[in-house]
């Protein structure tokens, strides 16, 4: 009997032996993403001559090449600060719906105040990306101190950043609607639905000529 306790003392130790404490200079350990996207903002910010509350004449061209040359569209925002002036902010959503964008109500804080007699213009860009990727600074081979390779996470979290329609919604979520809307959730699946399947024009008929 004295022999068995031995027997089962030794293997507990050795169970104990293969278990590596953690440290803080190695955290990479567990199912965690050792590579997360981070999301970067950066505001644009156009002041424009509004006087009596409209656009004065050339402002809107000269808003329109500002949109150019920012490269406005998909994943920014275009805010109007000026309380005072209606029209210029339904003139300025007139310019930003040829980039296909809708101004959004409010603004973000920005440095100085808006001139008088004029309105301010201020783009939001935010960019998602998983910086340092793909990382194999480690090689790819088993470790037997248990932690995650240098390049887990870089594929799946890649993809999220360049997919995400707005990069705020990896920073906090958006509130659901008090009243589910059932055409919503299944526009995916009935334009799966109704959707012709690819090759089924012209591709199909190609390859059926060019058969034996």
């Amino acid at each position: 009997m004295r022999s068995k306790f031995l027997l089962i003392a030794l293997g507990s130790g050795a169970l104990a032996a293969c278990q590596t404490p953690g440290s803080p200079d190695n955290p990479a350990k567990g199912l965690a993403s050792v590579n997360v996207p981070v999301v970067t903002s950066t505001d644009y910010v156009f002041d424009a001559a509004a006087p009596g509350g409209t656009l004065a004449p050339g402002e809107a061209d000269r808003l329109n090449g500002w949109f150019q040359g920012l490269g406005l569209g998909y994943g920014d925002t275009v805010y109007v600060d000026a309380g005072y002036a209606p029209a210029a902010r339904q003139q300025v959503a007139a310019v930003a719906g040829r980039y296909g964008m809708l101004v959004s109500t409010g603004a973000p804080v920005t440095a100085g105040s808006v001139p008088a007699n004029g309105v301010r213009v201020v783009v939001a860009r935010r960019r998602a990306e998983v910086p340092n990727c793909p990382n194999w600074r480690n090689p790819s081979q088993p470790d037997w101190d248990n932690k995650t390779m240098s390049n887990f996470g870089c594929g799946v979290n890649s993809n999220i950043a360049a997919m995400v329609a707005n990069p705020e919604d990896l920073l906090r979520g958006r509130d659901g609607a008090g009243v589910p809307d059932g055409v919503t959730a299944t526009r995916a699946i009935d334009m799966y639905r109704k959707k012709a399947p690819t090759g089924s024009g012209d591709l199909k008929a190609a390859s059926s000529k060019g058969g034996n």
